[in-house]
């Protein structure tokens, strides 16, 4: 039976108070205007890695960079089903996700008019 991945996707967040899904057609989570994981139209979770743990998860995983739109996205790898239900190893790649974001340089917030 196929599972829920938007379900399992909040699932995953709520492992981690400090990081809240925002969008509604396109759920995602960023911090400082960098996203750092989003659930494609497909079902498909992606999630942004540093190099060296992105190469990790590619080979132990089995998986590759995310395609979004016919655009190859170079730092966030595609999640595998059987993995996006696994929720408690999944957690270690969304916290390393998020610390890699926080390292980031903020965006400039767009200002309203």
């Amino acid at each position: 039976m196929p599972s829920d991945p938007l379900a399992l996707y909040d699932k995953l967040i709520k492992t981690n108070p400090t990081i809240e899904r925002k969008g509604v057609k396109l759920p995602y989570t960023s911090f400082n205007g960098h996203m750092f994981s989003f659930l494609s139209e497909t079902g498909t979770l992606a999630i942004r890695l540093p190099r060296d743990e992105r190469e990790a998860f590619l080979k132990k995983h089995k998986t590759t960079l995310m395609e979004s739109h016919g655009a190859v996205m170079k730092e966030y790898v595609a999640v595998p089903e059987n993995l996006l239900k696994n929720t408690r190893e999944l957690k270690k790649y969304l916290d390393i996700s998020y610390e890699y974001v926080k390292t980031l340089k903020p965006k400039p917030q767009k200002k309203s008019k």
